[in-house]
């Protein structure tokens, strides 16, 4: 199958280099060809360029994108989508004056969501979890990571990671799943939290690596949570079952996770809403990918992630929506990339390559996703009529995306 896009006002995200990431100054370049065309083969991107060197080509349907733009599908690194229920009670209360930590001392927050998890069928988790995987794919996301961390029982772990693997099964966007765990302390656990981490490394270690059901390990590395020490612990069990490091660090506090994720060489650090001038050091350099969740800081009235201070440094940054049912319920990847812009001072050149070929970096998926690139997956957006790239987060409550396109196919 063969579709040749004519006439593309601007092809967005163009690499013809081979190009893993971008930082710093780099943040700042975003290749684009103006009246181009896209050619689609099988799935994934066979050709580009200018219209005035556009071959004639045999094409089982040919789209004029006349006014309109393409760019790649947005790279979700961080979400936790497969949860049961809801959590709009404790929205209430926030707005009544209870914080985060105040909501989890009563029995809400993450306890919450797991208790909720362990009272429903893993069928049912699918079919809750599938309309919000719908709707992320709708709103223009190509590849997306999905954490377990709502069960905190050995069962309830396992269904959340069998839900996303069949979530994988049926769905043509790209999905990598992370074991988390280590995400709070059940309530069966409360006084005992190093039993609790034995049973993850000793029980749930083994029966995920024997059904091959997470690419990625993570924890919730936070005061009043799991420490640095608990951090190291689990990283390092992870890694001897061949998953990959992740962290949720430095959202409230910093306690020297960031700096563990780095000596564990973690593909990512996640929220970073709280960051010291040793922290940003420690970064650089490593193959680590610092992950800001604006969402998340705009729901829970929380300092944005310093992404200015950062990408000046010289780090690269990705951007995530943080989709869960507590602090962030919304997969919108074009609103977290406004978001970016208007609250966190990025560029839409930045906020772009932070939400595709970071992100897809992020997710260990630089050769299939993330840009304009021979080769690479046809995971598309095409724009409506729409003055420039810079309208996308402009115009951040008018959806400027007129289809998806998923391994070339489009989403209907």
């Amino acid at each position: 199958m063969r579709i040749l896009f004519k006439h593309i006002k601007e092809l967005v995200q163009v690499r013809k280099e081979a190009v893993v990431f971008v930082a710093g100054q780099q943040m700042k370049e975003l290749p684009t060809l103006k009246n181009a065309y896209l050619l689609i083969e099988d799935g994934k991107i066979a050709d580009f360029g200018s219209m005035e060197a556009c071959p004639t080509i045999a094409a089982d349907e040919v789209i004029d994108a006349t006014g309109k733009m393409i760019l790649p599908s947005w790279c979700d690194a961080h979400t936790h989508i497969v949860y049961a229920g809801n959590r709009e009670a404790e929205f209430v209360d926030r707005i009544n004056g209870l914080s985060y930590e105040a909501i989890a001392n009563k029995g809400g927050g993450i306890l919450n969501s797991a208790k909720q998890l362990n009272e429903t069928s893993e069928e049912e988790i699918y079919l809750q979890s599938k309309i919000r995987l719908e709707e992320i794919i709708e709103l223009g996301t190509g590849a997306v990571e999905i954490k377990s961390g709502y069960g905190l029982t050995i069962e309830g772990e396992l269904k959340m990671l069998r839900v996303i693997q069949k979530l994988k099964d049926n769905y043509p966007i790209e999905i990598k799943a992370t074991f988390l765990g280590a995400h709070a302390i059940p309530a069966a656990f409360k006084g005992n939290k190093d039993g609790y981490l034995q049973i993850l490394i000793d029980e749930l270690l083994p029966k995920i690596a024997a059904e091959k059901l997470a690419t990625f390990i993570d924890i919730f590395c936070e005061t009043g949570y799991f420490t640095v020490e608990d951090t190291e612990l689990i990283l390092a069990a992870g890694k001897k079952y061949g998953l990959v490091p992740k962290i949720h660090v430095n959202q409230f506090t910093a306690i020297g996770g960031v700096q563990v994720g780095v000596k564990y060489n973690a593909l990512s650090v996640d929220h970073l809403e709280v960051m010291r001038p040793e922290d940003i050091e420690a970064l650089k350099g490593t193959p680590t990918m610092p992950i800001a969740l604006p969402s998340c800081s705009y729901f829970l009235s929380i300092p944005y992630t310093p992404a200015r201070t950062m990408i000046d440094a010289g780090l690269p940054l990705a951007l995530a929506t943080d989709y869960n049912p507590g602090s962030t319920p919304s997969g919108n990847m074009n609103f977290v990339v406004a978001t970016a812009c208007i609250k966190m001072n990025m560029t839409p050149e930045e906020a772009i390559n932070a939400a595709t070929i970071n992100g897809a970096y992020a997710m260990g998926l630089s050769n299939e996703v993330g840009s304009i690139s021979i080769g690479k997956q046809a995971n598309l957006i095409l724009t409506k009529n729409i003055p420039s790239y810079a309208f996308i987060p402009y115009s951040f409550g008018n959806p400027a995306i007129e289809k998806v396109y998923l391994k070339g196919v489009e989403i209907k």
